[in-house]
């Protein structure tokens, strides 16, 4: 999962559990559901990864994409907490949102489809509860 700096889920993509997060890296990155603004030369757009995505072939998809890495280990986030805090708690900030979802909390769809889309609508509900107010179309 990609989320924003606010924990909002920007792309999704479902995998068995016994496949490593890195495999999944650029399924993830390539299925971007919101339009990325146009990168430019002194506006750079950050990724944070954790350490799960250190090396060099997810050091290459991240900057294939024009985006900077910032992969950290938590030992090392530890070191740097005083000057730059850590920002894993984004994510998984979005995890306990999805897992509020008591459908998708444990897997039992027996298809991906189906639970594809049960995931989708999650992130649709989740991203409409983040919508600031006097955009929210319903309230007015």
């Amino acid at each position: 999962m990609l989320v924003d700096g606010r924990g909002v889920p920007l792309s999704i993509v479902v995998a068995p559990a016994n496949r490593h997060d890195v495999t999944q890296l650029e399924p993830t990155l390539d299925s971007l559901v919101v339009r990325r603004p146009r990168v430019r030369p002194r506006l750079k757009q950050h990724l944070c990864a954790d350490a799960a995505f250190e090396g060099v072939a997810a050091d290459q998809a991240i900057r294939r994409r024009r985006y900077v890495p910032h992969v950290r280990s938590r030992r090392e986030e530890h070191r740097t907490k005083k000057r730059h805090p850590p920002r894993r708690w984004v994510v998984e900030v979005a995890h306990s949102w999805f897992n509020r979802f008591r459908k998708l909390l444990v897997r039992y769809e027996k298809t991906h489809r189906s639970y594809l889309a049960l995931t989708m609508l999650a992130a649709a509900i989740i991203c409409f509860r983040h919508v600031p107010m006097q955009v929210n179309i319903i309230y007015g």
